[in-house]
């Protein structure tokens, strides 16, 4: 190896198993996923550290500068990361560039080390406290309907949970497809000039380098081409980032759904392919719980309902606001119908 990966945590693997174990890792952008170990990046290198899974105590994702700013309100830039906790205490944190790479991680992790706890010590106090919250506002003495309502719902529930990736992938396709739709093509336009003037700046800093000239004047030259570069690159169309590419992946991705739901047993799965995500499900049931609705059709308009009615200007807690961003665009893009 090159770069042999730094251990991390208490246990260390023999060369040869880990040069194994870190080439056949599955790669979720700069980190992997082994056999035997966890592989994290450094600043500037992927997967650059390992700690085995028996070190770990946590693995969860950390978004900075987002989220409306932290208002829980709307969605601007973020900053992903990967958070690992263990030997009892001690945290590596991984930066991300796109929020599905983590999102994909925690999933295929969840499947593989299902004793690993995915989300923050602080995370897991609010959600048990929002458990509690909505146990309280269970409405008691249900329908007979309603309760079967809810078995269906169940059901349905765990038979997405054996694999995760479909809904994951239709929630982050539908995502994207959402964010080109609504982007306007003049800001790719614009993007173009920017890098097409950084390669230029680029070209003239090399130039001035060759003939040794002033050192101030190449070195400025060759900062502002890398940044003009880096601020343009992100939105240019590329071969995954065309509206061909993206309108495909969401098709597909509704399509895998359509074709896993076909062998769903016991009869029709409970929502059409387009929305079969374990949130939307979650959120019906709360609808029924609740009192709001008692069959399956009147728990979906109601999440349709609720859906709707939360914009950028409706503050929501950071498990709402979580849930939202998941399934959103499922519904946006389907016009609700």
């Amino acid at each position: 190896m090159i770069f042999k990966p730094v251990q991390l945590g208490r246990r260390r693997l023999e060369d040869s198993a880990l040069a194994a174990d870190k080439k056949s890792c599955k790669r979720f952008g700069p980190c992997g996923v082994g056999e035997e170990a966890l592989y994290l990046n450094s600043f500037y290198i992927e997967r650059r550290f390992y700690v085995t899974y028996d070190s770990i105590t946590r693995v969860f994702k950390r978004v900075a500068m987002s989220k409306g700013g932290f208002s829980k309100k709307g969605v601007f830039a973020s900053m992903p990361y990967l958070v690992v906790e263990y030997d009892g205490g001690k945290e590596k944190q991984c930066n991300f560039k796109y929020e599905e790479q983590v999102d994909q991680l925690l999933a295929y992790l969840g499947q593989k080390h299902p004793e690993i706890k995915l989300v923050s010590a602080a995370a897991e106090k609010k959600l048990l406290q929002r458990e509690q919250e909505q146990a309280a506002a269970k409405k008691e003495d249900l329908p007979k309907s309603a309760e079967r309502s809810i078995e269906t719902l169940e059901k349905a529930a765990d038979y997405l949970d054996k694999k995760p990736a479909l809904a994951l992938e239709l929630s982050q396709s539908a995502r994207r497809k959402r964010v080109f739709l609504c982007s306007k093509p003049v800001y790719r336009w614009v993007a173009l000039a920017i890098t097409l003037l950084g390669v230029a700046a680029l070209g003239y800093g090399i130039y001035h380098f060759v003939r040794k000239d002033d050192f101030g004047v190449y070195f400025a030259l060759f900062g502002f081409a890398a940044i003009f570069m880096f601020s343009g690159a992100s939105v240019l169309p590329t071969a995954r980032n065309n509206r061909t590419a993206i309108m495909e992946r969401a098709k597909k991705a509704q399509e895998a759904m359509e074709s896993y739901l076909s062998f769903y047993p016991g009869g029709t799965f409970p929502l059409p392919a387009r929305y079969a995500h374990p949130v939307v499900l979650k959120r019906m049931r709360r609808a029924i719980e609740s009192g709001r609705a008692v069959g399956l059709p009147e728990a979906l308009e109601i999440v349709k309902q609720d859906l709707k009615a939360l914009n950028s200007s409706v503050e929501v807690e950071q498990e709402e606001y979580d849930e939202v961003v998941a399934v959103k665009a499922l519904f946006l893009n389907e016009d609700y119908r």
